[in-house]
């Protein structure tokens, strides 16, 4: 996804005791933060990372063993292998650029990356200590008064969109192990625009069930006033809208060892630092870690301030704005999970798939792509493997290709559990082969028979069709799941190359790290 370059903070550059006039200083405080936005966008292209320079830049890699590999590398590079390593844009950054602006002071905020949760964060506060004792770039005094940022472009992480929730259907029939919804948007009037691979970032509200047992655990009423930014607010409006109940943060615990003693506090203490005491660290997110200490009270603005902020959600998009003008379409799947005694629900998806309504007013943005996007010569093939939701941008790709009569060939590999239950899209995607818009599709099912087939399976299958196809210029595309398919999906790819290409494995390998750098194998992985 491309990088979003910030707009500068409104920073005094220059001192007060300046010769110059109000009027004059403040023209020129200008003029010096344009030319710097100019110099920074000019200076920060979002550019593939070179797996040479990066080799941690794998979203499939274990954090220890990307610091591992960081470990005699400069605090940027090693703040750089601490992120998720997905350039997901959720921070509004790619994540080399994210560390590289807080390794410069020009970011402060360390828990922006959403994918890497609080393994991310507890090691970026761990780096930011050592940036701390010896700065990377000193800040000049005359920038060391910063004042509130302007406001950010409308249709950005910083300054959504207001767009409204149209519909949502179910894709999978009833017996189907999951929940997974097609889910339309109207962007009329949001100023909002689109192109094929880009990701939509939508900012959910927590599930009001979850809010009030919140709420009741801490002992106090749902319209305690709470202090914000923006004014004097409900309790219960700023824990459904402003922040995360998800995975307890450490400021949470520190906040209850602050408030309580004995080994109760000692215990917080521990889990503040990392530790996990009880051995039931994952299961504790706000509400579980409130019955774990259930008898501590923490009064309601404390409490707010401990929290994380809610953070956006992004999704892959797809839909064509050439073939839906006016409105967008994702393809989400309902998180839920047990851990313990509780059942666990994603907070944008049960947003979406759940409690949404038609009409209802929403806040957006659009991030674009970072080098996942269709050829510019449309006459070139391309090649997509999408199971489950991450046949999403595919949609989007076919669907574009189509109104754009684009005369390349276009093969899909999509796969699931079952056929009879789990095979989106499938009127769709029959009647784009009917129509010649797509000339392959290639099945998986996981759970049809005693041996499970998967996508990467049928690669292996029909590696000499695959192999031509590379041959003749085609563009290979993967989405989804970053730590298995993914991983599986470029295996089996290296084996097609090396048995149809008759290369050895390490030349395969390199066959396929050359797609990857000319642009012809492009992942959006999560």
């Amino acid at each position: 996804m491309n990088m979003q370059v910030r707009p500068m903070p409104n920073v005094n550059l220059l001192p007060e005791s300046a010769p110059f006039t109000p009027e004059q200083r403040d023209w020129l405080n200008g003029f010096f933060v344009a030319l710097l936005q100019s110099e920074a966008q000019a200076a920060s292209p979002a550019l593939p990372v070179e797996e040479e320079d990066a080799p941690w830049h794998d979203a499939a890699m274990a954090l220890p063993d990307r610091m591992k590999l960081a470990e005699s590398k400069p605090l940027q590079r090693r703040m750089f292998a601490a992120m998720a390593q997905q350039d997901c844009g959720q921070c509004g950054y790619v994540c080399e650029t994210y560390s590289a602006a807080l390794a410069k002071g020009e970011e402060t905020r360390l828990n922006l990356c959403a994918p890497g949760g609080k393994d991310t964060l507890r090691m970026l506060k761990t780096l930011a200590q050592e940036l701390e004792a010896n700065p990377q770039t000193p800040v000049p005094a005359s920038v060391a008064v910063i004042a509130t940022p302007p406001v950010a472009p409308l249709g950005t992480r910083e300054n959504p969109a207001e767009i409204s929730f149209l519909q949502r259907r179910r894709l999978n029939k009833s017996k189907s192990e999951k929940e997974t919804f097609h889910i339309d948007f109207d962007l009329s009037g949001s100023g909002l625009e689109y192109a094929p691979g880009d990701s939509f970032g939508i900012f959910p509200v927590n599930d009001p069930r979850l809010v009030d047992a919140v709420i009741s655990l801490i002992g106090a009423r749902p319209e305690a006033p709470i202090a914000t930014a923006n004014g004097e607010r409900m309790l219960r409006d700023v824990l459904t809208r402003e922040v995360a109940l998800g995975p307890a943060p450490d400021s949470l615990f520190q906040l209850i060892s602050y408030v309580t003693g004995g080994p109760t506090r000692l215990k917080a203490k521990r889990l503040a630092e990392g530790e996990d005491p009880d051995k039931d660290l994952d299961r504790l997110d706000v509400l579980g870690t409130l019955h774990k200490f259930s008898g501590v009270r923490i009064g309601p603005e404390a409490f707010v301030e401990a929290l994380d902020r809610q953070q956006p959600r992004l999704y892959s998009i797809s839909s064509s704005p050439l073939a839906n003008p006016g409105q967008l379409s994702l393809t989400v799947d309902k998180v839920r999970y047990r851990i313990g005694q509780r059942e666990r629900f994603g907070v944008a998806s049960t947003y979406l798939g759940e409690l949404a309504l038609p009409g209802e007013k929403m806040a957006a943005y659009v991030q674009k792509a970072h080098g996942f996007a269709l050829p510019q010569d449309t006459d070139k093939p391309i090649i997509m493997v999408g199971p489950g939701t991450g046949v999403a941008p595919f949609r989007s790709f076919l669907q574009h290709r189509q109104a754009t009569q684009s005369k390349g060939r276009n093969w899909l590999f999509f796969g699931h559990q079952k056929r009879e239950t789990d095979f989106f899209y499938e009127d769709e995607l029959s009647a784009l082969q009917a129509q010649g818009a797509l000339s392959r599709l290639t099945l998986a099912w996981s759970r049809d028979s005693s041996e499970k087939i998967y996508v990467q399976d049928r690669m292996r299958q029909v590696g000499a069709d695959l192999w031509n196809w590379l041959q003749q210029d085609a563009h290979f595309y993967v989405c989804g799941d970053a730590k298995r398919m993914a991983r599986d999906v470029e295996r089996a790819m290296v084996d097609v190359v090396a048995e149809h290409g008759r290369q050895s494995t390490e030349s395969a390998i390199a066959y396929v790290a050359n797609l990857k750098k000319s642009g012809r194998y492009q992942a959006d992985v999560y």
